[in-house]
């Protein structure tokens, strides 16, 4: 299971790839569908996240930086045929959260990096505590092995491709290409640097704070409230 289909939990409705603003300039709640199943909202005790990692590789392309992104099989009960970046739980074996992040990359994409070094601390996402599934995921960012070549492994994965993420964003937008919201999310930010090195020296020039999105419920639908997001902190 790839950790990032349970971060927001929710297929986003509406068209488009960024949040509306209200009157007031506020970026506006974004209104999802129900979650299909195996990513119910949760009506009990929240669930405690699981540690898991995402691997944000990529590689420069002819009109600037490209993201590797695999589908999920489209058979899966959960999420199947979403789009994401190549990533999945910890296991207590792999001896660390790097060490996570290299074992996923290899299984789900064939791609081999020297060592957890090249991997960079990118972002933090915390599945809301409204949703039964729950993943607490370090993404990372690396840049791809020279003339390396992506492979799905045709089981959990069955398609790769290499998008610049602006064109990635434009597909999701014309309904070819189905991506979660926090792949949305992090695809925006990686479309304003238009160089891979601008994007691995940013993140590791930045601090890694946690985000932890909430669901709530508002005449009869979803929402999904960022942090800062007015009522965000209500009740």
């Amino acid at each position: 299971m790839n950790p990032q289909d349970s971060q927001i939990h929710c297929r986003v409705s509406v068209a488009g790839v960024t949040r509306s603003q209200n009157s007031d300039g506020y970026a506006a709640p974004v209104r999802v569908d129900r979650p299909p199943p195996g990513e119910e909202l949760n009506t009990g005790e929240v669930t405690e996240a699981r540690e898991a990692v995402s691997v944000i590789v990529l590689r420069e392309g002819p009109d600037g930086p490209e993201v590797l992104l695999v589908q999920r099989n489209p058979a899966s009960r959960f999420m199947g045929g979403a789009w994401v970046f190549p990533g999945g739980s910890a296991k207590p074996e792999d001896g660390g959260l790097e060490a996570t992040g290299l074992r996923e990359l290899k299984e789900e994409a064939g791609l081999t990096l020297e060592g957890p070094d090249q991997l960079v601390p990118f972002s933090r996402w915390i599945t809301p505590a409204e949703v039964q599934i729950r993943f607490d995921t370090w993404f990372f960012v690396a840049r791809a092995p020279n003339d390396a070549e992506a492979e799905c492994d045709g089981q959990e994965c069955v398609a790769v491709s290499w998008l610049r993420p602006a064109e990635a964003l434009e597909a999701h937008a014309r309904d070819e290409l189905m991506l979660v919201f926090p792949t949305i999310k992090h695809l925006e930010a990686l479309a304003g640097v238009d160089t891979v090195e601008g994007i691995i020296e940013g993140a590791a020039a930045g601090e890694v704070v946690a985000v932890q999105p909430r669901v709530i419920m508002r005449d009869g639908a979803a929402h999904v409230l960022m942090p800062g997001d007015p009522g965000y902190n209500d009740g």
